[in-house]
């Protein structure tokens, strides 16, 4: 009866967690949304991704041909692959909450009016390139994306291992280039400008494939290794060593863990071990097998 009510707690929680999930997505989709119609729609910009993509393609269609294209449309062809590599490779809770946040924030793109807080392109390409950062953020906090590149990144980095930002750059700096040859380079090089603060932001909100070094001086070495495992189930590898100024052996446990982690994994170290020393290194590169929490 006991192992009953706890898998019934546990599906209320999931329930629960994942309407939460939900309503962040949503507010973060309408945040993007009104972004495109403020900030990008007034600085003339391109956002990087599929959002930039669409808004390529949108004014080709209407500068060369004449036609105004709907942004859901445009937009919702763009993503039919990267929601295939989602469906097939990375979770289906994961890509049913981005396809959400994808038509959410193209229909309310298409409904929204367009608004002009300021004209200054550079106070534009800041400002609305750290709102589009958050919000991005926002939906990978919730194990969600905006769309587009965030997929293929996604599945680079936690299926093939391969570092995602190589790729990502590349297809932007194409759509730049290509902005750049048809309308305005000032307008690429802006874009540039937004595209920036809005990595920036996302690489300091988002650290789930960020790795952290922990190098732990304790007395306590099994406990804190039971703890690092329980928080982060992750191993650690126990080191003997000597304290050079009172001469009495030590241990130091050596670990890698997400940055997203650490701050978890260094509290239940404390709690095992009140005078554990922690250093905690940011790591560049990890090569070997390193556990990744599954995408659901």
């Amino acid at each position: 009866m006991l192992i009953e009510e706890k898998i019934l707690e546990k599906k209320k929680g999931s329930k629960a967690d994942f309407i939460i999930r939900i309503f962040v997505v949503s507010f973060a989709s309408v945040v993007m949304a009104f972004n495109i119609k403020t900030f990008v729609h007034t600085g003339g910009l391109l956002p990087g991704g599929a959002s930039g993509l669409t808004l390529l393609l949108q004014e080709i269609f209407s500068k060369y041909l004449g036609i105004n294209l709907p942004y859901t449309l445009i937009n919702l062809l763009i993503n039919a692959f990267p929601i295939y590599i989602g469906f097939k490779f990375i979770g289906k809770k994961f890509t049913l909450l981005s396809c959400w946040c994808i038509v959410l924030t193209s229909v309310l793109a298409d409904i929204i009016p367009a608004y002009t807080i300021t004209r200054d392109t550079l106070l534009i390409s800041i400002f609305g390139g750290l709102i589009n950062g958050s919000a991005i953020s926002l939906c990978l906090l919730m194990d969600a994306t905006s769309g587009g590149t965030d997929f293929v990144g996604i599945y680079l980095s936690e299926k093939r291992g391969v570092d995602s930002f190589s790729v990502t750059l590349m297809i932007n700096a194409s759509i730049l280039a290509i902005a750049g040859l048809l309308f305005s380079w000032d307008k690429a090089l802006y874009s540039i400008i937004f595209q920036f603060a809005s990595t920036v932001v996302v690489r300091l909100l988002y650290r789930k494939y960020q790795q952290a070094t922990l190098f732990i001086v304790t007395n306590k070495p099994k406990e804190v290794c039971d703890a690092i495992r329980e928080v982060s189930n992750h191993g650690a590898t126990v080191l003997e060593g000597e304290g050079s100024y009172e001469h009495c052996e030590r241990n130091v446990v050596y670990s890698v863990v997400s940055s997203s982690e650490s701050s978890r994994v260094v509290k239940a170290v404390k709690d095992v071990d009140k005078a554990a020393f922690v250093n905690v290194l940011k790591t560049e590169r990890v090569i070997g097998r390193f556990y990744q929490r599954p995408t659901d």
